[in-house]
């Protein structure tokens, strides 16, 4: 008897992250699938609740609006960074670069250069964007049974 995917179960599924005009943005169906708990962070909330009540063998594709995927894109995320700051790099628009931020890092895509300023994007990529969720359900098992 196979289970449907709820709190507290494990899944292992095959999974793409794609946009909508077909660019693959993750996939695992060349590779080995993804195992996780439900309410363990793996996945954003938004992406879990598309699997809950699914079961072994069970292919699906949502669209996960950017609220309940990346975000939206904020503008005051865009922020200006002094040329200095980048040393010697080669810095382009569209250049991805990480920065220090208290404890981690933030990455940043530059979307202009202008007059000694580089602004800097740090909204996550995918902010904004509907995301094309596919998924294949390999296994389900209540969470007492590992």
């Amino acid at each position: 008897m196979t289970i449907p995917i709820d709190t507290g179960t494990t899944v292992t599924l095959h999974f793409a992250l794609a946009l909508e005009d077909g660019a693959v943005v993750d996939s695992n169906f060349e590779g080995k699938p993804a195992t996780f708990s439900i309410g363990d962070g793996s996945l954003l909330p938004g992406f879990e609740e598309t699997l809950l009540g699914l079961r072994a063998t069970d292919e699906r594709e949502f669209v996960v609006p950017p609220e309940k995927a990346f975000g939206q894109h904020n503008e005051q995320n865009v922020q200006p960074v002094a040329m200095d700051n980048f040393d010697a790099l080669e810095i382009e628009v569209g250049a991805m670069f990480s920065f220090q931020n208290g404890d981690g890092e933030l990455p940043g895509v530059i979307t202009d250069i202008v007059d000694g300023e580089v602004m800097v994007d740090f909204n996550h990529p995918l902010a904004g964007k509907n995301i094309v969720f596919q998924v294949k359900i390999i296994g389900v098992t209540p969470e007492n049974l590992h």
